[in-house]
Parts: C-alpha cells; structure tokens; sequence
C-alpha cells in the first residue's frame, strides 16, 4: 500500500497516540487553570480501540508511534497496551513522553513490554521552581523516574525543556550539565501559543538565537548538525565545542510545517492533522459504529491526502500575536487543551 501524501508533499510518517487527557502537574505553560472539564470516561478508547487505530496507521506507512497523554503513566496498566503496539510490526519506533512523576516505579514493566524510547519533561533543576511552576512538590520522583529509566535500559533518552523568560531561561547551562552526566540528549522548546497557555506572549519566548547565543557565550561555536536521517524530526540538532549533541524545538520563530510529517489522535479518538487544528476527525464514532479497517484506512487516506495544514508558520505571521484560545474558548470544547491533544 503506498504512504499517503499531503497537498504539500509531506508523508504520513508519525503519530502521536494520546491515552487519557489527565494530568499530575498543573504546568503553567500547559494548564494554569484551577479547573478543567475531563474528557467522559466511556469516551476514551479501549486498548483495542487503541490498537486497532496504531494498526490502520502502520498500515499506511505510520513507523513512529508515540504515546502521550496527558500524563500517559496514569493510565493503568499501560505496559499491556505497549505490548500490543510493539507487536503490530517489526522495526516499529515506539516511544513515550512522560512528565517522570510515576516513572520510576513503571520504567522496568515499559522497556519489558517493548516500549523503545522516552523522553522526559524536565523544565527545571530546582524543587522550588516545580512547586511554583507546576504545583507539584515531586522533583525529586522525576529524578528518580530518569534514574530508573537508564536503570532499565532505555538508551536514547531525552529530557524535553519548556524555556520561558522570566522562569527557568537562566537554567540552561545546568539543564545541559544534568544531560550529560546522565547520558540524555536535551532538548530546548520554545514556548508555544496553543492549548491553555492563556497567559503567553511573544515577550515570553525564548527563541532558538538567543538560546544558541547564550549557549556560544558559554562554551564556544555551537555547530550545527544534519538531520541523521529523519528530516520531519521536530528538534534541530546542534553540538558544543564538548561534543555534546542537543536539540532545540523552534515551533514558535522557526516554523517546521513544511517537513511535518506527523498527527495526533486524542484519547477520546480525534485524529488532529495539526496541532493548531481547529477542528478534528472524529475516528471513534467510525470503531464504535463498526467500520472495518479498511474503511478506517479509506478515511485516514482521503483526510492526509487533503492536507494542507501549516498551524504554525501561519500563527508566526499572523501580526498582532496572542495565546490560540481564550479562557472560553477553551471551556467550550476540551479538545482545543493542549493535554487534550497530547502535545
């Protein structure tokens, strides 16, 4: 069968696959509400759904699938549902992004089941800025969840930094320090307009230049590495004058649509084609009314194939430039959340 192509000639490469819409920590850049409306639980999909959904994808040429939430450790017995992923096909790239909270206790059951990859959230080294920033006071169990997952055998691991001005952007030596004494490859974000960061502004972000000027100041001409392979991949690899290789995700000043590979379906099973989607494609009501795979794939085809999404790089020349949604707009359909649509 042959990979769909969008109208910008982009391959259907990746999907993110979302297991629930809850969360742990309430991240100031991803949930700074006090209260949030949750997805109905018999709206979730079942494993099966899951599976059945990964397995249309991978048919379609999908080779990466990555699990996210959310916080995708809270969904109980989450190895069962890795072992189903790893089984659809050889050589699939299975990975899971997770905020390290519940890590430690569940990173041997993950790496036993199959799961290939992690990477970790870890936006700051000092329990205080996490009890502020996240209201969480459980630094130390992401430490101990990072710990586990080298311990279990997971290489290639990656640390996702959220940088904010004003927040955690005088952390960026130390988060590169912390990289790699424990052998993990960081990565910078930017700050990003979407979901429930209702208080971003241009002023917050920190961009990749004044990241990577910051960076040289430090320790010399930064270099800047080719796309090993995988030129949909989101981060931008660069190398210190050390040898040490970090990645940096510019969604905000440097727009990647054009090469973007990648969807998302929620938990509830909508497929977003973009993460400034408006709207989605509702694949649940296809599974639960009893469509075939091959009616899954039709549809799944005929949407990628219309594709012409560029979320970003339109948000970067939009002008005047606020947060995607307001307070309302957000309460009035869950699905616009960023924990919603799996980040």
């Amino acid at each position: 069968m042959t990979v769909p192509v969008d109208r910008l000639g982009r391959r259907l490469g990746a999907l993110r696959l979302s297991v629930t819409d809850r969360c742990n920590l309430r991240c100031h850049y991803c949930m700074p509400e006090a209260e949030y409306a949750w997805l109905p639980r018999e709206s979730i999909l079942t494993f099966e759904e899951l599976e059945r959904v990964a397995r249309v994808f991978v048919s379609l040429g999908v080779r990466k699938l990555r699990l996210t939430g959310g916080e995708p450790l809270l969904r109980r017995e989450l190895p069962a549902l890795v072992a189903r992923l790893a089984a659809i096909a050889p050589g699939l790239d299975l990975a899971l992004t997770t905020n390290g909270v519940l890590l430690a206790d569940q990173a041997p059951a993950l790496r036993a089941a199959g799961l290939g990859r992690l990477t970790v959230s870890l936006d700051t080294l000092r329990p205080e800025r996490m009890l502020r920033d996240a209201r969480s006071p459980r630094h130390a169990d992401v430490l101990r969840g990072i710990a586990a997952a080298r311990a279990a055998g997971f290489r290639g691991l990656k640390l996702n930094a959220v940088i904010v001005r004003g927040v955690n952007e005088d952390e960026l030596d130390d988060l590169l320090a912390f990289a790699r004494a424990h052998e993990a490859e960081l990565r910078f974000i930017e700050y990003m307009d979407v979901g429930g960061a209702t208080g971003w502004s241009l002023e917050q972000v920190v961009s990749r230049a004044e990241i990577l000027a910051r960076l040289a100041a430090r320790h010399g001409p930064v270099e800047a590495l080719p796309d090993a392979g995988d030129p949909a991949a989101p981060a931008e690899r660069f190398r210190t004058c050390a040898g040490q290789v970090f990645g940096i995700v510019a969604s905000t000043t440097a727009p990647f649509c054009r090469r973007c590979d990648r969807s998302r379906v929620t938990a509830d099973g909508v497929w977003f084609t973009c993460l400034y989607g408006e709207r989605g494609v509702d694949l649940r009501a296809s599974l639960r009314a009893g469509a075939d795979d091959a009616a899954l794939a039709a549809l799944v085809r005929e949407v990628w194939t219309a594709r012409t999404d560029r979320g970003a790089e339109r948000r970067a020349t939009a002008g005047e430039r606020g947060a995607l949604y307001q307070i309302a707009g957000l309460r009035a359909d869950p699905h616009r959340e960023m924990h919603t649509r799996g980040g």
